[in-house]
């Protein structure tokens, strides 16, 4: 579900530059109050693990489509609110600058229909509420997959609102917000099974996580190097080897897309700061399209079976490579943003 630039116009897409650098500048300062050395590599091993799961698609079946995990949920149980929006944003962040996905016009939208419908209104409206102070293994599940089905139909429908409020696109909202709704109801029922599999695995192996996340407050005394463990192990074989088996069929807004304009991409404008800014993003990205950059020579010639193959295995590597170093710079940047943070509260 992450947008391109051409769909929007710059006066949306400055719009939900400023919401969600509002929202980051009121999650800084209230995570500023909360963080602690456990917290902080939480949030750096988190980012990296949910980076390497947006890598992999997964089909929907019957339909052509595809989806992946948002994460926002996820990050938002384990981390509470404020600490989740910080880290959904520094995934964003580094797949737009650096693998270009989703634009950078579109930076902004991506961050608040990723983040801010999971973080500031599934999680404490839905999830803890199903969930009560006393969870158990099947309300936890319940409420991921009502909670992750929630926050990914308000993104859905954000990015429907954000495009027809544009204007420079001929998706009309009708027929865009029915295509739309439906494939990510899909895709958010697998998320909310992902969720709460993920959840249970943390609330047996360190419990106390989710209350600290639940209860806004520091972390305990108890260790989580386990837990950490786990998940950059996990991050890591995500992104380096199951993202090879990521489906490559187009995902929910890319179907949808396709089924109204019969195009999977739209061209953005000629003029104007969208051909500006895809400029700088090609200069940017190193591994665009999460591989290897590719010669303009080659792009249309006639290879043999054998080369064929060759580059396949290559993109394989490209795949893990991005899987890899991208991981890593999500890791670094909420590693980054934690200690400055941590730096700043005037109780450490």
């Amino acid at each position: 579900m992450h947008m391109a630039d051409a769909l929007l116009s710059p006066g949306v897409g400055g719009a939900m530059w400023a919401a969600s650098a509002g929202t980051i500048a009121y999650c800084s300062a209230k995570v500023r109050k909360e963080l602690d050395d456990r917290k902080v590599p939480l949030m750096g091993v988190l980012g990296a693990f949910i980076f390497a799961s947006q890598m992999i698609n997964f089909t929907i079946p019957g339909t052509g489509s595809s989806g992946h995990l948002g994460g926002g949920l996820l990050l938002a149980i384990l981390l509470g609110t404020h600490a989740a929006f910080l880290t959904i944003a520094s995934v964003l962040f580094v797949q737009a600058l650096f693998f270009a996905d989703g634009g950078l016009l579109a930076l902004g939208c991506n961050i608040f229909n990723l983040g801010f419908f999971p973080a500031f209104i599934a999680y404490p409206f839905i999830y803890r509420k199903i969930t009560g102070d006393h969870p158990s293994r099947m309300r936890m599940t319940f409420a991921a997959i009502v909670a992750a089905v929630a926050g990914l139909q308000m993104g859905a429908f954000g990015v429907v609102l954000e495009t027809v409020f544009s204007g420079i696109s001929d998706l009309p909202f009708s027929t865009f917000v029915l295509l739309m709704q439906p494939i990510h109801l899909a895709i958010g029922i697998v998320e909310g099974f992902v969720t709460a599999s993920v959840v249970a695995f943390i609330h047996k192996a360190r419990p106390e996580i989710l209350e600290e996340a639940d209860n806004c407050r520091r972390s305990g005394a108890s260790p989580v190097r386990n837990v950490l463990i786990v998940l950059s192990l996990a991050a890591l074989l995500t992104g380096g080897i199951v993202s090879w088996f990521a489906s490559s069929n187009p995902d929910g807004l890319e179907w949808a897309v396709a089924h109204v304009t019969g195009k999977q991409e739209l061209n953005s404008p000629e003029g104007g700061i969208h051909p500006a800014l895809a400029a700088l993003q090609e200069k940017i990205a190193f591994l665009p399209d999460y591989s290897f950059r590719k010669p303009s020579s080659a792009i249309g010639e006639s290879k043999p079976i054998e080369e064929k193959a060759s580059e396949q295995s290559s993109i394989d590597v490209g795949t893990s490579v991005s899987g890899i170093i991208g991981g890593v710079l999500t890791l670094a940047l909420a590693l980054i943003i934690g200690l400055i943070l941590k730096k700043r509260n005037p109780t450490s």
